[in-house]
């Protein structure tokens, strides 16, 4: 730093001197209040571009893992609503078994076998009603239909769930059962079985899935948080050191200010050789 001599007054050395004091002080005070206004270290690429690059890194990384998790919550959605169509299905076919029970007594008549033939109907008409409706977005969920869930920040995390065929009633085998005599009716009831096998056998894969979805969405939220502790050592300011910065530059803001005015002052000195 150049020295001021106070014999040559056309260029004030020392005021300059003062001047490039107080505009560093300035700029740098400017950088610890706008990490202390924002609450981060890292506002421009200029702060740290190495660190900063990282912290962009992570930062992607978090909203991808928030978008993986988002995409866990519909998919468990999407399965509560396949389980809730699986369970009413499973619900009529137990009183279709609970009929053809009451049907192959031979204590009934032809009159009351007609007319549990024709609740039977009934009930296979809402078990088709109720496969039809089951939807997501318009998309029918008790059918032949692949599902692939993205449940991860990467391509290969996902999670498939597929029913394996249509859970309507003549997919299930019982769309032609008849209990016009005992011996018919005896007979339905192997049907019926092997048709509550296979909605059983649903409901056993949507709850399996579901629960890998739980533990998928445990794992996900966990990467979360570490991401962003991760994030936050880089990217966020330590709020005291910033402070401690800020005070200890508004001090010397003020010395270098009261410098800058002596400086100026210093040349009418010069003036006592006039007199």
């Amino acid at each position: 730093m150049s020295q001021g001599d106070l014999t040559r007054i056309r260029t004030n050395i020392a005021a300059l001197n003062a001047l490039n004091s107080l505009r560093d002080i300035n700029k740098n005070l400017g950088v610890h209040q706008l990490r202390l206004s924002t609450g981060k270290r890292l506002n421009t690429s200029a702060d740290d571009p190495a660190a900063l690059t990282i912290a962009r890194r992570f930062d992607a990384r978090v909203r991808s893992l928030g978008a993986a998790l988002a995409n866990i919550g519909d998919a468990q959605n999407l399965l509560a609503v396949a389980e809730g169509g699986a369970n009413n299905i499973q619900n009529l076919v137990v009183q279709m078994r609970e009929k053809i029970i009451q049907a192959a007594n031979d204590t009934l008549g032809s009159n009351e076998r007609t007319a549990i033939q024709q609740q039977l109907q009934e009930i296979l008409t809402e078990i088709d009603d109720v496969t039809r409706q089951t939807t997501w977005n318009n998309v029918v969920l008790l059918t032949n239909q692949l599902f692939t869930f993205q449940v991860g920040p990467e391509g290969t995390d996902t999670i498939t769930f597929n029913v394996g065929s249509m859970l309507n009633s003549a997919a299930l085998g019982i769309s032609l059962i008849c209990v016009a005599s005992q011996v018919s009716a005896s007979a339905a009831l192997n049907s019926v079985d092997a048709a509550l096998n296979s909605v059983s056998t649903l409901l056993q894969q949507i709850g399996a899935k579901m629960q890998r979805l739980g533990v998928k969405e445990g794992s996900v939220t966990t990467a979360i948080t570490n991401v962003e502790a991760a994030k936050s050592r880089i990217e966020d300011a330590d709020m005291a050191k910033e402070q401690l910065e800020a005070t200890k530059l508004q001090i010397l803001q003020q010395t270098a200010t009261a410098m800058l005015a002596q400086a100026n002052v210093q040349p009418q000195a010069i003036l006592g050789l006039f007199r």
